[in-house]
């Protein structure tokens, strides 16, 4: 394959966003609470992130944990978040909403797309759980995203490779397909070559110990450790993706 592949990290604050430009990131996807599939970040990271990134930033327009089909209000709360979005200067949002029965919410994203305007716009992976993904894909498509973040509706984009091959096949140049989950130094070149995907979403993710000195074990659920993207991963990334193959 010729042409470099774009990396994308998933950030779950502003320090892994800047790590990630650290360790040679194309792109930012900002979120928050990683350990539930991502959910919108305050306007405070955004504005940070915004202010002190030198590479593309897209945030991720999720309400709430859980499934991908909302209410009135959801969807109200999604379309204030991607005014602010547009407000700060963000390159791109991330959106997705489903049907009860599992199809693409194609009323609910027509109004998130027209809100978005001029902003670049992903498909998240709202897209892998849905009933039917070449008919997603094309529903998708008809929305007028640039691209699907995706595993092949599988638990990790290695184990949905050939899924993913299909549709980057299906979609030819109508719409970018992005390889996601699971994604580390040792499987992405495989992935990549593989699935056929150009652009691929890891969140090279690493534990950081607290500088705390006192804590309350007693306290489940408020550790006082956290994961952040780790510049040496991204790096790390990167030159398996930089590999010929």
């Amino acid at each position: 394959m010729s042409g470099r592949r774009l990396l994308e990290i998933a950030s779950n604050s502003v320090a892994s966003a800047l790590a990630a430009q650290a360790g040679g990131a194309d792109r930012i996807e900002l979120f928050d609470n990683l350990a539930q599939g991502g959910t919108t970040p305050s306007r405070g990271s955004v504005a940070v992130a915004r202010d002190r990134l030198r590479i593309p930033l897209f945030v991720l327009i999720r309400p709430r944990p859980g499934d991908f089909h909302y209410d009135a209000q959801e969807a109200e709360i999604m379309l204030r978040d991607i005014e602010s979005c547009r407000q700060l200067g963000c390159d791109g949002v991330v959106i997705g909403a489903l049907t009860v029965d599992g199809d693409v919410d194609v009323a609910l994203c027509r109004e998130l797309v027209a809100a978005a305007g001029p902003l670049g716009i992903t498909f998240h992976r709202a897209f892998d759980a849905a009933r039917d993904l070449p008919a997603a894909m094309e529903q998708v498509i008809g929305l007028g995203c640039q691209r699907i973040l995706s595993s092949g509706g599988a638990a990790s984009a290695m184990d949905g490779r050939q899924t993913l091959r299909q549709l980057v096949t299906r979609a030819g140049d109508r719409i970018r397909i992005m390889a996601g989950a699971g994604l580390d130094a040792v499987n992405i070149l495989a992935v990549a070559n593989e699935s056929g995907c150009t652009e691929l979403h890891a969140s090279a993710k690493a534990p950081r110990t607290s500088a705390m000195r006192h804590h309350n074990p007693a306290l489940v659920g408020l550790e006082n450790d956290w994961v952040q993207s780790d510049a040496a991963q991204v790096s790390a990334l990167r030159r398996a993706l930089d590999q010929m193959g």
